[in-house]
């Protein structure tokens, strides 16, 4: 006990623990402070030099292709976008957040819930302001970077110039699709994610000081509550009607099985779904004004479960009962307006339009001793397809697991024994994930590259039906005379 008793008094370096008073924690020494943040200042200094460094270095490619100005523009696009997402997201939602606050009621009802709230909304109030600052400064960081992605979306907005070429099905210029329907939608992505958070964070303060009580039986939210959420979530399905509007608008940039663009069941179902779930989301956003002055939530809770109904079953089934029984039973007359639409916007594209289709009438009468004028063109008529025969190179080529072909190989001609040859040839190309042992030092410095030409008769085949390899395995073997890789130290 006596050793325990000298230890109620300790000296630090910097200050004294007195641990007589009872469980007191330590004090710690004073000059942990300073310490501290010239530690955190060091490291937020570091972060900002790395991020710099890496815009310098962007800063002097431009300047070494004469191209500062793109950069400069780029630049300025990013840091006005990020301020201004920044500062819009921010104000939006920390408003929200302070007229929770300033309309949270005077009065709660006791019961054990509020209690418990009690307790945290004492600890929250002395660092209240503290934690709304703070709020905003990380929502106006996280909003800002997430703005300034859209700079690309924002420049072809700003700098739209117009085709002088309308779509078929919408009748706008085409520019409307490339270049202003991207920010349109980001617009109103963005918009959608700043209500949500802000409905979040509003029902989160109500909660904390009593506007809303689940745990009553009458009355659950204060009337500021209710007129607060309902406003924002209107506002939300408003949103969520616009979002529906120009979904029919980005059908024209649809990836299709068929084609790019409005397909038959595009045309004819989802079309007309969206108009209809676009109208059904005014309505409900009207069921969420008008409970402003009610006290009800049943009519817009309906609203939304009509909402959601119908998105299921109208955007939904139907398109997909329209694609099974209409159109695939006669899928080829049913698409063969929509192809030619793309066929003749492919042409528009690339300068084609003007193009007049003649039918060819070939000659398919011959003379005896025709063809022998060709014999030498007939003999290497291709029969192994450069588009079907990757997987097998691979099964036979391949070799190593780290190596591979390309997905569509190449043709070309050789003079075999003083003859022309049709040759289908790859180069084994390095498949890194293939490599059983992946590390640094194997990934920058052993295996670099690929290794071995490999070449296959195009009209040839072996006994077994395999392509007849000319210049293939490791190591190479070759019948195109002295042909030899130059391998590389590193790749072994």
């Amino acid at each position: 006990m006596g050793r325990l008793a000298d230890m109620s008094s300790f000296q630090f370096p910097g200050g004294r623990f007195n641990n007589a008073g009872g469980n007191n924690p330590p004090q710690l020494p004073r000059k942990f402070g300073p310490f501290a943040w010239t530690v955190g200042t060091l490291f937020v200094l570091g972060i900002i030099l790395i991020s710099l460094s890496g815009v310098y270095a962007d800063l002097l490619w431009f300047k070494s292709v004469n191209f500062s100005k793109v950069w400069f523009t780029v630049l300025q696009t990013k840091a006005l976008l990020f301020v201004g997402f920044g500062l819009i997201t921010s104000l939006i939602i920390t408003i929200n957040v302070y007229l929770a606050y300033r309309t949270r009621p005077i009065y709660v009802p006791s019961s054990v819930e509020a209690e418990n709230l009690d307790r945290y909304r004492s600890q929250i109030e002395p660092v209240r302001r503290y934690v709304l600052i703070a709020i905003g400064l990380a929502l106006f960081y996280f909003a800002g970077s997430s703005g300034s992605k859209l700079w690309t979306q924002w420049l072809e907005f700003k700098n739209a110039t117009p085709f002088g070429a309308k779509d078929p099905q919408f009748h706008l210029d085409i520019s409307f699709f490339a270049f202003k329907l991207p920010f349109y939608q980001a617009l109103i992505g963005w918009a959608i994610s700043t209500i949500i958070i802000s409905i979040i964070a509003a029902a989160a303060v109500h909660y904390l000081y009593g506007g809303i009580r689940p745990a009553v039986q009458e009355d659950r939210t204060t009337v500021a509550a209710r007129v607060q959420l309902s406003v924002l979530l209107g506002v939300l399905v408003l949103i969520k009607a616009l979002a529906y509007w120009f979904d029919r608008y980005a059908l024209a940039l649809k990836e299709g099985k068929l084609i790019t663009g409005l397909a038959y069941t595009d045309v004819n179902a989802v079309l007309p779904a969206k108009a209809i779930l676009a109208g059904i989301a005014v309505i409900c956003a009207l069921l969420f004004f008008a409970n402003i002055v009610r006290r009800s939530w049943i009519l817009p809770a309906a609203g939304v479960s009509l909402m959601l109904i119908a998105s299921l079953l109208i955007a939904g089934v139907y398109p997909s009962v329209i694609q099974q029984f209409t159109v695939k039973p006669s899928e080829s007359s049913k698409e063969e307006p929509y192809i030619q639409r793309n066929i003749n916007a492919t042409r528009d594209a690339y300068g084609l339009s003007g193009i007049t289709v003649k039918d060819y009438n070939a000659t398919i009468s011959t003379s005896a001793g025709q063809l022998s004028k060709d014999a030498s063109t007939i003999s290497n008529i291709r029969l192994m397809d450069p588009n079907v025969l990757p997987a097998t190179f691979r099964q036979l080529q391949q070799i190593k697991p780290y190596y591979s072909f390309a997905d569509s190989l190449d043709v070309d001609r050789y003079t075999v024994n003083g003859k022309q040859r049709d040759a289908v040839v790859a180069v084994r190309e390095l498949n890194i994930d293939g490599n059983p042992s992946r590390n640094w030092i194997n990934d920058h410095l052993v295996y670099t590259h690929g290794f071995g030409f490999v070449a296959a008769y195009g009209n040839t085949v072996d006994a077994d039906g395999k392509p007849s390899f000319e210049v293939g395995n490791i190591p190479p073997t070759s019948g195109l005379g002295d042909f030899q890789p130059r391998d590389r130290k590193s790749t072994r």
